[in-house]
């Protein structure tokens, strides 16, 4: 077992609100509460006509099934992760979850030190969204925005773009946050093939995509 270096940045709290049925976030102290979306309600229009379309091919009982396992992967193998790299017990779990873990742990143990954030929440006024980061933490020795994932098979790299804009989001969020510049994006995917993809990418060569779908949110609800 790796013992990471941690010094985590605390950053404000945020509540929770609902406009429109549409989640958003204000900041829970001071006068001025201008709710933002999250980044990935900014980019959930970028693949909801890819996923009707698959959950027509495949029926909805069947897409349902999918989704349901899928989310429950991704969710327990974050947890054991997120619990490894900060020192904790890993709980037990299914024997394909752990296994999903185990890779991801391989990665960290490998590239991954100094902790400045685990689940940080954030807010921008400048790109005027919220959401939560993995990590950020030193990768080969430079300062990343860090993001774990799980999938049934491999992925080609323009499936990951989504991935690629919300990464380069939290680098921005996290640089406004705290005067420190992220220019490194890390996509670490563990499938269940038992490969593991690790897509490095530059922050200035997402942003401004974000950007646009940030611009083409605000303008649909006006």
């Amino acid at each position: 077992m790796k013992n990471f270096t941690t010094d985590l940045i605390s950053f404000p709290k945020l509540k929770r609100v609902t406009i429109d049925g549409v989640r958003h976030y204000v900041r829970e102290e001071g006068d001025i509460q201008t709710p933002y979306p999250s980044v990935t309600t900014v980019l959930a229009k970028r693949s909801k006509e890819a996923i009707k379309q698959w959950r027509k091919r495949v029926g909805e009982k069947k897409a349902n099934a999918i989704t349901t396992k899928a989310a429950r992967r991704g969710t327990k193998a974050h947890k054991l992760i997120e619990q490894y790299i900060l020192g904790e017990q890993v709980e037990e779990s299914m024997p394909n979850e752990y296994e999903l873990f185990k890779n991801l742990q391989k990665v960290a143990d490998e590239h991954i030190d100094s902790l400045r954030s685990v689940e940080g929440q954030m807010m921008s006024d400048y790109l005027r969204v919220a959401g939560t980061v993995d990590l950020v933490a030193e990768w080969n020795g430079r300062l990343a925005v860090i993001d774990w994932k799980t999938s049934l098979k491999p992925k080609k790299k323009e499936w990951a773009e989504g991935y690629f804009m919300q990464e380069a989001a939290y680098a921005v969020m996290f640089e406004e946050n705290t005067q420190l510049p992220v220019d490194t994006l890390v996509t670490i995917i563990a499938c269940e093939t038992g490969d593991v993809q690790i897509f490095e990418e530059k922050r200035d060569d997402w942003i401004h995509k974000f950007i646009e779908f940030r611009d083409d949110y605000e303008e649909s609800r006006r």
